[in-house]
């Protein structure tokens, strides 16, 4: 099982010697790979309901402050030799499909085959007015045409696409991807949508347990998840054995309920011992893939944060 932590791309800790000291040392520790969030502009003012707290309020409202996405990918790739890359995930109507495309290809190509494409559909409103993409009631259909024409784009010699939202013919698109046949494509999200984007057109499932509507933080509520997907897949026409999965984990220990309101134990929540048994147990259900978000106010604090978990949780398991 790989394991990751999450990259600050906003506040005093994502200064290029702040973030550049964090990414270089969770490489050196050992960890696998890190994730980068996305959000081009945080709107003043948000009526949309955050997916992943109770109170449907999104934590970081308050803070301007925030690097772009794939240009933060870059720099971090260009600071380190090892270290993957999650896009935590990209909002794929955001931006162009050609060029996020090309965008994507080339961080694969600098980076010699170190990006993984973590991909939803956004949940903000207001932030895609601001930005001008398609209408937001239509942001399940751009991304899956978006993801289409990425593939094409990718893996064809002469690449042609004719959809509703994007059209192109008569193009040359290279350098490819290192990897083949393209970056591994990490579906987020919890919902039936997400389930099946993830069947029809993942190489992973990428949920937070976290989400009041489809929770998944019991490991009963997980195994059903993934039960659904791999129902899915083998409907889409795919083998399930081929999409991976992977699981973020926002919070976890002491602070948390031992139950999840199923009755069950509520994963990562206890003593070290307990989370070490959950991440076991993830390992044995097949999960490849975990990351954790760490505390710090400065890159010294959150640095010995992930070396504490690191040698505390992560090497018993």
């Amino acid at each position: 099982m790989q394991y990751g932590f999450g990259a600050p791309v906003s506040g005093a800790l994502s200064s290029p010697d702040n973030l550049a000291r964090i990414a270089v040392e969770g490489e050196a520790m050992g960890y696998d790979y890190t994730t980068i969030s996305d959000h081009v502009v945080i709107p003043r003012d948000i009526e949309a309901r955050y997916p992943y707290s109770d109170t449907g309020e999104f934590p970081g409202r308050s803070r301007g402050d925030r690097h772009e996405q794939l240009v933060a990918v870059a720099f971090v790739a260009g600071k380190t030799s090892r270290l993957r890359f999650v896009t935590s995930v990209t909002v794929v109507p955001h931006r162009p499909a050609v060029l996020q495309a090309k965008m994507l290809a080339t961080i694969d190509v600098l980076s010699k085959g170190r990006l993984t494409f973590g991909i939803g559909a956004g949940w903000m409103k207001e932030e895609f007015e601001a930005l001008g993409v398609p209408p937001f009631a239509e942001r399940g259909a751009v991304t899956d045409e978006y993801l289409m024409a990425c593939r094409e784009l990718w893996t064809k010699d002469d690449p042609r696409f004719d959809g509703k939202h994007v059209k192109f013919a008569n193009v040359l698109f290279e350098p490819k991807p290192v990897q083949k046949p393209h970056p591994p494509i990490w579906v987020g999200g919890e919902s039936g949508p997400a389930l099946r984007r993830t069947a029809r057109l993942g190489d992973g499932w990428y949920p937070i347990g976290t989400n009041p509507q489809h929770r998944l933080d019991s490991m009963k509520r997980f195994a059903g998840g993934v039960e659904r997907l791999r129902r899915l897949t083998r409907e889409a026409g795919r083998d399930p054995a081929k999409v991976a999965l992977a699981y973020r984990v926002t919070s976890w220990g002491k602070s948390l309920p031992a139950r999840a309101d199923d009755g069950e134990r509520r994963l990562f929540s206890g003593e070290t011992a307990d989370v070490v048994a959950d991440l076991r147990a993830f390992r044995d259900f097949g999960v490849g893939h975990v990351d954790f978000s760490f505390d710090g106010n400065t890159p010294e604090a959150m640095v010995a944060n992930m070396r504490r978990f690191r040698e505390d949780v992560l090497a018993k398991v």
